[in-house]
């Protein structure tokens, strides 16, 4: 998710939360049911929702795996800069 976040960065999420384009949300995929992901919400789509990592280069998301499942909605960072997150400089990424 860089530039937002950054390995080792801890956040604050809330399960159950209602998802918004644009929001970072905590997700897992059905053909990786083991691994949890930190991405941005697009769209939902069908039982799930469209999300992409903030580095379209360097992340693998919803144009690999398909929607994914959301489990929580980030709320905030607590570190090492505690605060709102802000999405990327450009906005939502389009899918």
């Amino acid at each position: 998710m860089s530039p937002t976040l950054g390995d080792g960065d801890v956040v604050l999420v809330r399960f159950g939360g209602v998802v918004r384009p644009g929001d970072v949300v905590l997700v897992r995929w059905p053909a990786r049911p083991q691994q949890l992901s930190v991405k941005r919400a697009v769209r939902a789509d069908g039982p799930g929702w469209w999300v992409l990592g903030d580095n379209p280069c360097g992340s693998t998301d919803s144009r690999q795996l398909g929607p994914a499942e959301v489990l929580a909605v980030v709320r905030g960072r607590l570190w090492p800069r505690p605060g709102r997150l802000r999405g990327p400089a450009s906005g939502v990424p389009s899918p």
